[in-house]
């Protein structure tokens, strides 16, 4: 089976590099026409369901999929973004000014250290295992699964724990596209293909 890896459309929080983490801010106009031109590339890649994170961003994308093939969503707790406590509606150089020390720990040992008010790896890693784990239980055929910048990176980082070589921290964009197969025989994933972009057109 393939599981389509799809990153919510943009949101105004996105333009202006504020950290949104769990706060629920939704598309904006242009994230709206990027949810469309989504749903038209995934038309070629038809699915069985439409898994997306409970929050708005992600189920205004995941709506624009489902409704083109004739699906309803389904929300799935842990997908949410990753939580970043008094960091969120701060940009990464705001944050370096307001709290240099806290930022510097977490950089050089984010296993141990999380953003004030924030979640743990251990946290994130443990709902992203479950979300994961309740989608493969639940599909029956190829599905997309709309999620977050960071969340994906950790969903990712799960589904290839077992296999060899080293792996990349995956960054992907806007609506982007990444492929993953799944051998239920074997419970492998392989990567077939990493953030496509090529629904996007100029106008979006």
């Amino acid at each position: 089976m393939k599981i389509y890896l799809i990153r919510h459309g943009q949101t105004d929080w996105n333009v202006a590099h504020k950290i949104q983490g769990c706060h629920d801010i939704p598309l904006n106009e242009t994230g709206r026409k990027q949810a469309k031109a989504l749903a038209r590339g995934m038309e070629k890649r038809p699915v069985t369901a439409v898994f997306s994170s409970r929050q708005q961003r992600a189920m205004e994308t995941a709506k624009a999929i489902a409704d083109s093939q004739g699906l309803s969503v389904i929300p799935m707790p842990g997908l949410e973004e990753v939580e970043f406590g008094q960091w969120e509606g701060m940009t990464w150089k705001e944050i370096g000014e307001k709290y240099p020390k806290e930022l510097a720990m977490w950089q050089q040992n984010p296993a141990e250290v999380s953003p004030p008010g924030g979640e743990t790896r251990a946290q994130i890693c443990e709902r992203i295992a479950w979300a994961v784990e309740m989608i493969l239980s639940l599909a029956e055929g190829d599905v997309a699964v709309v999620s977050h910048g960071a969340a994906l990176a950790y969903v990712v980082a799960y589904m290839l724990r077992n296999e060899p070589g080293e792996h990349e921290e995956v960054i992907v964009a806007n609506v982007s596209i990444s492929t993953i197969e799944y051998n239920r025989e074997t419970g492998h994933f392989k990567v077939l293909e990493m953030g496509d972009v090529s629904h996007l057109s100029s106008d979006t």
